[in-house]
């Protein structure tokens, strides 16, 4: 009975993993327009109001195509604009890397739903999982180092990338423990089915 309810929770989660993931890529395409609003303060509630209502669509996807195209990187490069194509950046890497630990935590929901979920492909994708959650808590310390040059005082500490390192290095050590935990349990149980 237990297993049957383990079983619909993982499905249940699954169902949501692949979801965030969808999610995740779709804003992926859009991370450079939102960063360049953000940056240039044109993020506003009219803009808003204005991209829900359907109103000027055509113009966000092509400010959105055009967000990704060398030319814009030079333009904000050029014009001594650092800060847009390193919160792109960032933002970018973060976000790679958070699909890439949702695609691990779908794959080792997917051995809990084959009623196995002791094996050594869990512990090496929980290990990816934990690297990819040390990479993100290295960016967030270099975009936080970065600030104090850029800012020339304390204020980054203020910010969320002051939170992201120590989260993400605990998430990275968590998942690293997990790691640990199943690649032993798959040699106990890798042990059993030898004896029996």
């Amino acid at each position: 009975m237990e297993q049957a309810s383990v079983q619909k929770l993982a499905r249940v989660l699954r169902v949501m993993v692949i979801v965030v993931f969808v999610c995740n890529i779709i804003v992926l395409f859009f991370v450079p327009t939102l960063a360049g609003m953000l940056t240039e303060n044109r993020w506003d509630g009219q803009a808003m109001e204005r991209l829900m209502t359907g109103e000027r669509v055509g113009f966000w996807l092509q400010f959105s195509v055009f967000s990704w195209s060398p030319v814009a990187w030079m333009f904000a490069l050029a014009g001594g604009d650092s800060y847009w194509p390193v919160l792109t950046l960032f933002l970018l890497f973060c976000g790679i890397c958070t699909a890439v630990i949702l695609w691990q935590g779908r794959r080792v929901l997917d051995t809990v739903l084959k009623g196995n979920p002791f094996v050594m492909d869990n512990a090496k994708s929980l290990k990816r999982a934990a690297v990819c959650c040390f990479l993100i808590s290295g960016a967030a310390l270099a975009r936080l180092v970065w600030g104090f040059a850029y800012y020339r005082s304390a204020a980054p500490l203020l910010t969320y990338n002051a939170l992201f390192v120590p989260i993400f290095l605990m998430g990275g050590l968590l998942f690293m423990v997990m790691s640990a935990l199943f690649r032993q349990a798959a040699g106990i149980k890798a042990e059993n089915d030898l004896t029996i």
